[in-house]
């Protein structure tokens, strides 16, 4: 019987899943990956690959307003009738949000369960979804360890003042601070960087550019400063969400348009960014294609902001060694590298055009005083190996 550790990323209405083979190291390259989409839909599809990255499975979920519970339970049966080989040791699961009391992967319990629930109205939009999956998959393989790997902890070594905000210390207290998020993308980088830099303990800036996208500076593999704050909106444009914003703006518009904190959380999360600026599309692909001045201009918005960041996160780390590009748009726009590069020239940072078109690991040139590398990063195998260090499996 093959022994495998099981990844779940639930989003609102997707869910992403893996299973890696137990090993000693464990593997990097998953067994079987999809995801489910269309949850809360009757049209909820499963999709699964194999090792070979071949589609194995594309099947449709029946039901109304198909739940993740539901979901998870198709996706498990669906796996058990086709890896009829295969045990399912231990789950992990990426939870956006650990608050101030988990900087570390634990094993969720009874106890553990109502401490997430409770981070709910700190990331309303990420950490129900999150709640619904483990409580999904300890109902489906109720002997099964579950764990929980936070976003968050990975920015907890941040130093205390880069997570203060200037607001009255009474709320403060109450934990309104800047947490900081895709701490698993970061931690994977921090971890797969030696293998490709001697400058990996230095100081080093990682852009982890996709739908959502943020950028953390690292000394010595550790936070020292990151652009998500106290929500998953701060910071860098993304593809529906403002990022950095005048808190004045959402006053303003609050006052004269008679807008409620529910239409603000809509236009702050689900019609800003990429898609609001264009007035196009969220994809960056099909924004770099376009001809239309408002696509280029969201474009030169989107590169201009991981510019500014990426100055502020230099002074923040006392300088930079290396700089790494990964998520969705960072492996694959080649474009968008380029563009920022270009602007952060004055910090020593030159490409290589070429290496940059074929997507090098590599891609600064030879006269660059900074390295440029573009890593494609991989959450799920960092949420197995927590479960596997966790567990000492």
């Amino acid at each position: 019987m093959n022994q495998g550790i099981l990844t779940i990323n639930a989003g609102s209405s997707s869910i992403k899943f893996a299973l890696f083979p137990l090993t000693q190291p464990l593997s990097t390259e998953a067994e079987v990956s999809g995801q489910i989409d269309g949850i809360g839909t009757d049209a909820t599809r499963l999709i699964a690959k194999n090792r070979a990255g071949e589609r194995i499975t594309d099947q449709l979920i029946a039901g109304e307003a198909v739940s993740h519970a539901v979901a998870l339970d198709a996706m498990l049966q669906w796996f058990l009738a086709t890896y009829t080989d295969w045990q399912i040791v231990a789950v992990g699961h990426r939870v956006v949000h650990g608050g101030e009391r988990y900087s570390q992967p634990i094993v969720v319990d009874a106890t553990v369960l109502d401490h997430l629930a409770s981070f709910i109205p700190l990331a309303p939009l990420h950490e129900p979804h999150n709640v619904a999956g483990i409580q999904a998959l300890q109902a489906l393989l109720p002997d099964v360890p579950q764990i929980a790997c936070f976003d968050t902890a990975f920015h907890r070594s941040q130093p205390d003042v880069a997570q203060l905000f200037a607001l009255p210390r009474a709320l403060t207290a109450e934990g309104i601070k800047r947490y900081g998020f895709h701490g698993l993308s970061y931690e994977y980088i921090a971890h797969s960087l030696p293998q490709h830099s001697h400058r990996a303990d230095g100081r080093v800036i990682v852009a982890h550019l996709g739908n959502g996208a943020s950028m953390a500076a690292m000394v010595n593999r550790k936070c020292v400063g990151t652009t998500l704050g106290f929500s998953t909106i701060d910071g860098l444009m993304m593809g529906t969400r403002c990022g950095n914003l005048d808190p004045g703006v959402i006053l303003h518009l609050m006052e004269t348009k008679g807008l409620t904190v529910k239409d603000m959380t809509r236009i702050l999360y689900k019609e800003s960014g990429l898609l609001g600026v264009s007035g196009l599309s969220q994809d960056m692909r099909t924004l770099l294609a376009s001809d239309k001045p408002e696509a280029q201009e969201a474009v030169d918005l989107f590169c201009y902001r991981i510019s500014r960041e990426l100055g502020s996160l230099a002074a923040a780390a006392g300088g930079v060694d290396a700089v790494v590009f990964t998520g969705g748009i960072g492996e694959h726009a080649a474009e968008v590298r380029r563009r920022v590069c270009l602007r952060a020239a004055w910090l020593g940072i030159h490409l290589d055009p070429e290496a940059n078109a074929r997507h090098d690991i590599v891609i600064s040139a030879e006269h660059s005083s900074v390295d440029v590398l573009v890593i494609p990063t991989n959450e799920e195998w960092m949420m197995a190996q927590h479960a596997q260090t966790l567990l000492a499996l």
